[in-house]
């Protein structure tokens, strides 16, 4: 079955004032298509198509070359999109709590301490990519990638992500990507990260 985009689980407005309509318009409907219609394109007819999206991803060395790059660049559009959307909420933002508390401030020092990291890796990645909070299968580490490449790829759990692509903020934040980063983080869906976090923990 051909990948689709999946419905917002909020509405397009639900993020403002930190994350705007108009780019949730632009960014789901348009952007996130295009990864779709092209994941799709690339796989078509191949032995891959239609198969679960993170599966394809973390097997990229077996794809046939001639639709590898198109699989990584689209599919991982596909699947980080996907991610992006269900780790933010309207309801979100302040500071997980649990276990998944403890985690952060053992393998960072403290929740402050894992917010920085994760902005500075947001912030610092050169041109477009994302800053991400991974379970390694050892324990919790901060790291980010170029365009559409996902941890998914290098065996990675993706815990909490964020994309720093233009096309996520340049509508209301132009070129400030750390205000856009600073606001993000009030609406992070702390509930969605643990569900995660238990589930990479077994």
């Amino acid at each position: 079955m051909a990948y689709e985009v999946p419905d917002l689980p909020y509405d397009y407005a639900a993020l403002e004032p930190h994350i705007d309509e108009a780019t949730m318009r632009l960014h789901h409907d348009k952007h996130h298509q295009a990864y779709v219609d092209k994941a799709n394109a690339a796989l078509k007819g191949t032995e891959w198509e239609g198969q679960d999206i993170e599966a394809v991803l973390r097997s990229l060395d077996r794809l046939p070359d001639d639709i590898r790059t198109a699989v990584r660049n689209n599919g991982g559009g596909h699947a980080n999109h996907t991610f992006f959307w269900q780790i933010m909420s309207p309801d979100g933002g302040g500071e997980p709590g649990g276990d998944l508390a403890e985690a952060i401030s053992d393998a960072f020092g403290s929740f402050n301490a894992f917010k920085d990291k994760l902005t500075a890796a947001g912030v610092g990645q050169f041109g477009s990519g994302w800053a991400w909070l991974v379970h390694d299968g050892s324990g919790l580490v901060v790291t980010s990638t170029a365009n559409q490449d996902t941890p998914i790829s290098a065996g990675q759990t993706p815990l909490l992500g964020v994309d720093v692509w233009e096309h996520a903020y340049y509508l209301k934040y132009q070129n400030r990507r750390p205000d856009y980063l600073d606001a993000w983080w009030n609406v992070v869906n702390w509930d969605e990260v643990e569900s995660r976090f238990r589930a990479a923990n077994g």
